[in-house]
């Protein structure tokens, strides 16, 4: 059945997941993306009207990040009009320990609207949906801070908890924060992939400055070259992020998925086992 929710980034990393349990629940929420109809755009605020148009409940995820120039302000266009156009329920997926970020959240908190905050940690499918993905099907890993504790969280448990907090309104008004079961750093990550999927990966420990002109070399965006900086120098080493939170198991009642099973479901795919062209 159609329903008054809307899925922001509802084809993304988490957005694409929420749909898909707000489905498994029977309900078919709008889709906000560019290709959907009505479309919705960030960089097009002529398409977030009809977007919003019936729309009661959001889930609201900013592509790539809340930490770039112009997501607090984007955020605040939203998060106005949603008011003005009768939202009456926001769940903003925030990241954990940005200062960038939390400015944005405390918008959604102050609009007068029932919210739900949602702020995760690393994502475990950057190492299989994202820019870590590359490295590893190259076989050599080179990244800086590889003895950093971080809670890295499943995508899955993070979509299971916001279509949770979305529909259940005993979630109003808190801050969940989303990690994995455990604190792990990325040499034993890239361990963890190199057994699960049967492949000797290299790991080399490098500098932020080392990685920063490598990824400048390959002609990456300026833009996300300046984003994963600012994640590894700010975001990494807040020790706000080297904490394991239980709030997975009080939302769902079960614990967190662990990254070595994460990495067993993501071999069956047989996406580590593709050949680089």
């Amino acid at each position: 059945m159609k329903t008054n929710i809307l899925v922001i980034g509802g084809t993304g990393k988490t957005g694409r997941r929420v749909v898909e349990q707000l489905q498994n629940k029977g309900i078919e929420p709008r889709i906000g993306s560019r290709n959907a109809s009505p479309s919705f755009d960030w960089d097009d605020k002529d398409t977030w009207v009809n977007a919003l148009q019936g729309i009661e409940r959001m889930y609201v995820t900013y592509y790539p990040d809340l930490a770039v120039p112009g997501a607090k302000e984007a955020i605040q266009s939203l998060t106005y009009l949603a008011k003005e156009l009768g939202v009456k329920k926001m769940v903003l997926l925030s990241g954990k320990g940005e200062t960038e970020a939390e400015a944005c959240e405390k918008i959604v908190i102050n609009s007068g609207m029932d919210y739900t905050i949602v702020r995760a940690s690393w994502f475990n499918q950057n190492w299989s949906e994202s820019f870590f993905l590359e490295p590893i099907l190259s076989g050599e890993v080179a990244l800086p801070m590889s003895d950093v504790l971080i809670p890295f969280v499943d995508a899955n448990d993070i979509a299971e908890v916001a279509a949770t907090v979305l529909i259940d309104d005993s979630y109003n008004g808190e801050i969940i924060e989303v990690t994995g079961p455990e604190l792990i750093t990325f040499k034993q990550i890239v361990n963890i992939i190199s057994k699960t999927s049967d492949r000797n990966l290299n790991f080399y420990d490098i500098t932020l400055d080392q990685y920063v002109d490598g990824m400048k070399q390959m002609q990456i965006p300026n833009d996300v070259v300046w984003l994963i900086e600012y994640l590894f120098s700010h975001v990494l080493t807040n020790p706000k992020n080297q904490l394991v939170v239980h709030d997975i198991e009080r939302v769902l009642g079960r614990k967190a998925k662990p990254f070595v099973e994460y990495a067993q479901d993501t071999v069956k795919t047989g996406i580590w086992n593709q050949v680089m062209v």
